[in-house]
């Protein structure tokens, strides 16, 4: 087969995708996003070289630029062309908000959260959900932009500051946590992978902020919830985050649909991208 790999550079994980499908006996091709073009009517073979396509990232861009990449998605995924993740994943996942009313519309527990434009609304929304909350860029991973807000002065000013700058204000509520969370790694309706993340010192247990990672058997409770949390999103491939109770079992913090690998593959001695290539491969046949 003939993969095409989109995203907005050639890192590890491309490289790993790279190497991972000459190693099954097929090709591969990084793609920049911010590089592809389409047509109609028109002869054009830029994507007739392919036979699927992995979306590895979605690069910053225009409105205009992000919604046409998005449509080169969805004509190749209804063209029939194997796209990982499909289309509609991929734009669930990629926006907090849309990701938390599809886990709560699909009854799965994730956290109270509350979504504004304004910053006397998120003001308000910052008492209902108890003081005690964790603003978030609306689109962003690796915990970058996460701040956790307890005092009514500093929530003022950091709600005024995002609204001024013309961004939408992410609040969800704080969920104590005993220092760790687990990223299960779903593929083809199995999680073929899952990994503890614990801090000592910072609420947030990112691998890319320095967490301890360590493989781990999730309870069947974790599965059948990240299961049933990617399949909400549409995600055939995804990281799902798993944040355990004080009083026992799971609530889904976030759903990846273009998620990392790179400390998984290492702490539980799997090969990822070959999994994901073998994946592809099995679908397309």
């Amino acid at each position: 087969m003939r993969f095409a790999i989109l995203s907005g550079g050639t890192g590890w994980h491309v490289q790993d995708l790279l190497r991972a499908a000459v190693a099954e006996g097929h090709t591969a091709e990084a793609l920049d996003f911010r590089a592809t073009s389409a047509s109609v009517n028109v002869r054009d073979d830029s994507w007739d070289r392919f036979d699927a396509v992995i979306v590895r990232t979605m690069p910053a861009g225009s409105l205009e630029q992000i919604v046409f990449r998005m449509d080169q998605l969805h004509v190749l995924h209804a063209g029939g062309m194997p796209v990982l993740n499909p289309p509609r994943a991929v734009e669930i996942c990629v926006d907090k908000y849309l990701t938390s009313a599809t886990l709560q519309r699909a009854g799965l527990p994730t956290p109270r959260t509350v979504v504004c434009q304004r910053s006397d609304a998120a003001l308000q929304a910052f008492a209902a959900l108890g003081g005690d909350i964790v603003v978030k860029p609306l689109f962003g991973s690796e915990g970058r932009g996460m701040v956790r807000v307890t005092d009514i002065e500093v929530a003022w000013r950091t709600f005024r500051a995002i609204e001024q700058t013309g961004g939408v204000i992410y609040l969800q509520e704080f969920v104590a946590h005993p220092g760790w969370d687990v990223r299960a790694f779903v593929l083809g309706g199995r999680v073929i992978a899952s990994m503890r993340r614990a801090s000592a010192d910072d609420w947030r247990t990112n691998a890319s902020r320095g967490a301890t990672v360590t493989a781990m058997t999730l309870d069947d409770a974790g599965v059948s919830l990240a299961l049933a949390a990617a399949d909400a999103v549409s995600a055939v491939v995804a990281g799902v985050d798993l944040l355990p109770l004080p009083g026992g079992g799971w609530t889904v913090l976030e759903v990846n649909g273009v998620p990392g690998w790179q400390s998984l593959a290492t702490s539980c001695d799997l090969d990822v991208a070959r999994a994901i290539v073998r994946h592809v491969v099995g679908v397309a046949r």
